[in-house]
């Protein structure tokens, strides 16, 4: 696994390195650590994926907070952990899903009790991992945050939990990236999660805070499949 620690401070970074390559010999786990200096140098490496991303809060230039918020638009999947002198400064980490902050100076008992949470929930929400395509290249979204998928004037909107991703494409094409993960189609212009429906009252699917049309020639199919969603199974494709 992938590990990124962006930190200005030679010192600092030379610590984390240090912590990251002991607790991945105490633990046997493969860990690589890279380490960028500068929160813009992180940003133009779009190519390696992460399972784990350090910020510092407070750095010359884009901040890692910025960094954070603008690494997360590509990337809703990986862990991330804010490093501070001043807390306060990363309590509003929380908006990006950050796992948690170390308070320098980093301790290693401080560092491998929440770099351990940052694996295993990266480790955990793997497997609902996909990668999709946007404009300018990928994007990781997790499934767990994925509510559902409509396509408007050949425009695919993801609407996740913490936002939306708009893209040019085809509703048939984000099916067959999304099939295997229990999608379903409630209508020509959507595709569910079942996980976020609350309730179907009449033709309304009420998921999450919006309420979507079931429409009348795939409503038969769409209710045995949320059905045997229901009961266990794997709603088929």
């Amino acid at each position: 696994m992938n590990i990124a620690i962006v930190e200005d401070d030679n010192a600092a970074a030379t610590v984390i390195s240090s912590f990251v390559a002991r607790y991945a010999a105490e633990n046997s786990v493969e860990l690589s650590a890279k380490r960028y200096e500068t929160a813009d140098a992180f940003l133009a490496d779009t190519e390696t994926r992460y399972a784990v991303v350090l910020f510092d809060v407070k750095m010359p230039g884009t901040s890692g907070m910025d960094a954070a918020f603008e690494f997360r638009k590509r990337d809703k999947a990986a862990s991330v952990l804010f490093i501070t002198s001043m807390v306060q400064l990363a309590q509003k980490g929380y908006e990006v899903d950050a796992v948690g902050y170390l308070v320098k100076p980093v301790k290693y008992y401080d560092f491998a009790l929440k770099f351990k949470k940052a694996l295993e929930l990266y480790t955990l929400n793997e497997k609902r991992n996909v990668t999709i395509t946007v404009p300018g290249g990928m994007c990781r979204i997790s499934m767990d945050k994925l509510i559902y998928v409509e396509i408007v004037n050949h425009r695919l909107r993801y609407h996740l939990v913490d936002g939306v991703i708009e893209m040019s494409g085809v509703l048939s094409e984000a099916e067959k990236e999304l099939s295997g993960y229990g999608m379903l189609r409630c209508n020509s212009c959507y595709l569910v999660n079942p996980v976020f429906i609350r309730a179907v009252k009449g033709n309304d699917l009420y998921i999450g805070d919006e309420v979507l049309r079931i429409s009348r020639p795939k409503r038969q199919k769409f209710l045995e499949q949320l059905t045997e969603w229901f009961g266990g199974g794997v709603a088929k494709p």
